[in-house]
């Protein structure tokens, strides 16, 4: 295969050594305001006795809080004596996006979480995938990438995995699941060489990754940020990094496992309007049962349209604003794996 071309990115602190160190990895941006700036994204190193090395991610999209939050906690606090192994913690992955709390970069509209494997010559989004896949992820064993809902969906608190074909790597992915101890979680299927999210750039590294879905709505809770903090303890925990009083026993949660696959899990809207949902997450839901009726307030004389689940299965994600354009995703269902 041939080799890519080295990232333009500067990290201004090593990654190897002992002890904490933070900094910025410095992505170029010769912009009207700043002819030679850079965008600052924030990368803390936590190193301590000899053992694994773990990437915690948040802010791939810029409004999405649990993860940013926890993880910016945990670069605080935690002492390099307290742990075992490596720690490469990145709150605000996708940084344009998190200072302005948007999906998407407000620079380019890059969305990072299909941006993967990115482009060492592309825009500032590209630049940091390419990165993040060429220069962190070889580092480590584990990628822990955190998400929620953002501002226009609402989760179960959940955790994310794929069904790799290599089972002992599968069977290792469903124990870092019941050790974060979410409420639910969901099965991808194995990510091909072209999948452009962080968890196809860990797929195509060899490496494990677990991702969540904590909530949503463009809010925190209080619920979901101690399910965030408490889980990544558990994790942690689980993956070998501490032994003393930093152990933690995860969310708490006994995890329901389903499976996420092909479009028949969504419900899609058909057209614009306002939507009224008939179900809510957690609901268990029957193939055919009515999942939300679409208004047309503008015009009054218009009876809705009612949309239906395809599927039998849980609720585990909804759209949080009402008014809603055609192609926009009002639900989605998970159903339980079959071993």
């Amino acid at each position: 295969m041939q080799s890519r071309p080295p990232s333009r990115l500067v990290t201004e602190i090593s990654l190897d050594g002992p002890g904490k160190r933070h900094g910025y990895v410095r992505v170029p941006l010769s912009s009207h305001e700043s002819a030679y700036g850079f965008v600052p994204v924030p990368v803390v190193v936590i190193s301590g006795a000899p053992g694994p090395t773990t990437v915690l991610t948040a802010g791939n999209h810029g409004d999405e809080y649990e993860g940013e939050v926890a993880l910016a906690e945990l670069a605080r606090s935690l002492d390099p004596a307290e742990l075992t192994g490596r720690l490469i913690i990145m709150p605000t992955l996708n940084q344009p996006a998190a200072v302005r709390a948007r999906r998407t970069s407000p620079i380019d509209g890059g969305n990072l979480n299909r941006s993967f494997p990115g482009d060492a010559a592309g825009n500032v989004t590209q630049q940091i995938a390419y990165y993040v896949e060429e220069n962190i992820i070889p580092l480590c064993d584990a990628v822990c990438d955190m998400h929620s809902g953002g501002s226009s969906l609402h989760y179960v608190p959940s955790t994310v995995i794929a069904r790799w074909a290599d089972v002992d790597k599968y069977k290792k992915s469903l124990a870092m699941v019941r050790a974060f101890g979410t409420p639910a979680a969901y099965v991808l299927d194995q990510p091909d060489d072209t999948n452009n999210t962080l968890l196809g750039a860990a797929g195509r590294k060899g490496k494990l990754f677990i991702g969540t879905e904590l909530g949503g709505s463009g809010a925190l809770s209080r619920e979901t940020i101690r399910i965030a903090r408490d889980g990544l303890r558990g994790l942690l925990t689980h993956l070998g990094h501490f032994t003393g009083k930093q152990q933690g026993k995860g969310a708490g949660f006994d995890t329901r496992i389903l499976d996420l696959r092909g479009p028949e899990y969504y419900v899609y809207a058909d057209d614009d309007g306002v939507y009224e949902p008939l179900a809510e997450l957690g609901d268990e839901v029957v193939a055919g049962q009515p999942a939300a009726r679409v208004h047309v307030p503008e015009k009054p004389w218009v009876e809705p349209l009612t949309l239906s689940f395809a599927l039998s299965g849980m609720v585990l994600c909804k759209r949080a604003p009402a008014r809603i354009r055609r192609g926009d995703c009002l639900f989605h269902i998970g159903t339980d794996v079959v071993a």
